[in-house]
């Protein structure tokens, strides 16, 4: 049930933003150009909080489980969320530059 409500979720993301991103010359004058982009921030914002939380939960599992891996699994984990937010971040940079603001 879990596994198929995130490849819904996924699925809803990559539709509402193929279609946010193909209108061509939106720009200020177009009135749905600010809510795609609040909609393509507020995706990418949740899917990011989603991975960072899970993400965060694993490696301390498994720091908790086995104190002894802690250097093997903190230092990935940290490249993980950083690359992550990075992924956050090209939304909200890409959302801003369609609408041209």
């Amino acid at each position: 049930m879990r596994k198929t409500l995130m490849i819904a979720l996924s699925l809803v993301a990559t539709l509402v933003s193929s279609v946010a991103f193909a209108a061509e010359g939106a720009g200020a004058s177009d009135p749905y150009a600010s809510l795609a982009a609040a909609f393509a921030i507020a995706i990418a914002a949740f899917g990011g909080a989603i991975a960072q939380g899970r993400t965060a939960t694993s490696a301390l599992d498994g720091i908790a489980r086995n104190p002894a891996a802690q250097g093997k699994i903190f230092v990935p984990m940290i490249i993980a969320l950083a690359l992550i937010e990075s992924l956050v971040l090209y939304a909200f940079v890409i959302a801003f530059v369609k609408i041209k603001i």
